[in-house]
């Protein structure tokens, strides 16, 4: 067969205008082996993208043609393994062999002859005179006009370089842009409204641990926080952050409660394009978001034995897979777990891992009650306001010294979150307006909560959270969800009902048999 120069320049035209608008990587290789078939048939076609750096190769995308077993899997393998693709990447020249069964103790080459493919042909992808890959081409039968058709595919490996280049460069760019809107959305709802400067305190309690912070910001060394809820254990893991020298990058928050257990992996480790249903496209997880920044693991305590484990294994070796990719991924993160539970009593009760307790705990900071902070309060209370009022557009109320002294002597159960929305109710009914001790006595009934204080039992939350969830599911008859649900009546999403449910033991049934004894 003949090509002269008109009828080569025709074949690398329709060869471009074939692959031209091709966006996707499959139909991009499927446009091109049809268009390659008209011209010069082959019974195997395939690409592969080289990484000089690991000295690895992989598939550009699934080959066309004759698939032998044990050399067509799309995972990286070392360059060594693949005999002709590293003769043509090494030497930067087409590599002809008209006959494989020479080769055949090589192993790769070896699987090609078992699957009846008897020559080959490889051309180095060159672009900015640097080698990023090989295009290949196999036959059943050598064909004829061999040299002079290497000629012409030569010519052909050119333009598919161009093309394999920008579409490498597009689908990173693609994933780049997809990652840097994930992390907008990520940091829009990550309630960037703090500011170091909010963070106030004066009570010899919290000076001591922020002296701690201080000391600890520049270590890398995991810090475990523990507190009772709204202590401001999610401010003081920021204000670590914001002060370490991994202040420029991401912190990342993760509320381990509210991930279901279906899409931890994912959540936390990504996963591939087509992993499972669903996954349209390519997903970084909170692990690889907070590379070279820090990853807040808040309430780590309520994960499941299972969910620990596979947490473990990641915090010991630095690195993780997607869902539905067998790749490594490194990741650099500082640590920062928290919980609101005596994490000494979890283990005993079976609900923290020892040895995961023992990785988190290598910095402990135990952020006391407010109620423990008496000195912190009236500054809270004038620093929130002023921040609330500015927010809300109010004028800030003003509180005397007796209705100061009142709050101070409060046991404040919600801790600083009880506080905020306090004041912001203060804010909301006496804006502008002096606050007096009997507009507080409304608000929080202090003389019910001292009388509650020296005569009865205070039940933990998780006591009160169990006895409210049982006493609906009476009321209810045990329905769950629907109009006359438990859900409705408690205003919590079914799931969220649900997923208390399992953790506390109860089962609607049983809740029913009790009332009816």
């Amino acid at each position: 067969m003949k090509w002269n120069l008109a009828t080569r320049h025709q074949i690398l035209l329709e060869i471009t205008n074939a692959v031209i608008s091709k966006t996707s990587i499959q139909d991009f290789f499927q446009a091109l082996a049809a268009e390659l078939k008209k011209h010069f048939p082959c019974d195997r076609l395939s690409i592969n993208l080289y990484e000089k750096k690991g000295q690895s190769l992989q598939y550009f995308t699934e080959a066309y043609g004759i698939d032998p077993k044990g050399i067509s899997s799309l995972d990286k393998r070392p360059l060594l393994k693949g005999t002709i693709a590293k003769m043509a990447i090494q030497s930067k020249q087409p590599v002809i062999i008209d006959d494989l069964s020479r080769y055949k103790d090589k192993f790769s080459i070896g699987q090609m002859v078992r699957a009846g493919l008897m020559s080959t042909m490889a051309f180095p992808l060159i672009m900015r005179n640097t080698v990023f890959g090989s295009l290949h081409f196999s036959f059943k039968t050598a064909p004829p006009n061999l040299s002079e058709l290497s000629e012409l595919l030569t010519e052909v490996s050119k333009q598919v370089a161009i093309a394999v280049d920008n579409l490498v460069a597009y689908k990173r760019l693609r994933n780049k842009n997809q990652n840097l809107e994930r992390e907008k959305r990520y940091l829009i709802g990550a309630t960037e409204d703090y500011k170091s400067k909010d963070f106030c305190y004066t009570s010899p309690q919290m000076t001591e641990i922020m002296e701690v912070v201080k000391k600890v910001a520049g270590i890398d060394a995991p810090v475990f926080i523990t507190g009772e809820t709204g202590t401001g254990k999610d401010f003081l893991a920021r204000y670590l952050h914001h002060i370490s020298p991994r202040k420029d990058h991401l912190f990342v928050k993760v509320n381990c409660p509210a991930i279901p257990s279906t899409l931890f992996e994912s959540e936390l480790f990504g996963h591939a394009k087509g992993a499972f249903t669903g996954a349209d496209s390519r997903r970084v997880g909170r692990f690889e978001m907070a590379d070279k920044g820090t990853i807040f693991l808040d309430e780590v305590g309520e994960l499941s034995e299972n969910q620990q484990a596979k947490l473990l294994q990641v915090l010991q070796e630095r690195r993780f897979e997607r869902v539905g990719d067998s790749q490594p991924i490194e990741a650099n993160f500082r640590l920062i777990a928290a919980t609101n539970r005596d994490p000494v009593k979890s283990i005993q009760e079976g609900k923290l891992r020892n040895d995961l307790y023992y990785r988190l705990n290598i910095i402990q900071i135990h952020v006391p009650p407010l109620r423990e902070r008496e000195g912190d309060i009236p500054l809270l209370i004038e620093q929130v306001t002023l921040h609330e009022s500015h927010q809300m557009h109010q004028a800030a109320p003003h509180y005397t010294q007796q209705a100061l002294t009142l709050l101070n002597a409060y046991s404040w159960p919600g801790n600083v979150r009880e506080l905020k929305n306090f004041v912001k109710r203060m804010i909301i009914l006496k804006p502008g307006e002096k606050v007096r001790p009997h507009d507080i006595e409304k608000m929080i009934e202090l003389e019910e909560q001292t009388c509650v204080e020296q005569n009865s039992y205070i039940p933990t939350l998780a006591e009160s959270e169990q006895i409210s969830i049982e006493q609906a599911l009476v009321k209810c008859k045990g329905f769950i969800g629907g109009k006359n649900g438990a859900a409705r009546l408690l205003d919590v999403p079914r799931s969220t009902l649900q997923y208390r449910m399992k953790k506390y033991g109860i089962k609607p049934e049983i809740s029913v048999q009790l009332k009816d004894r």
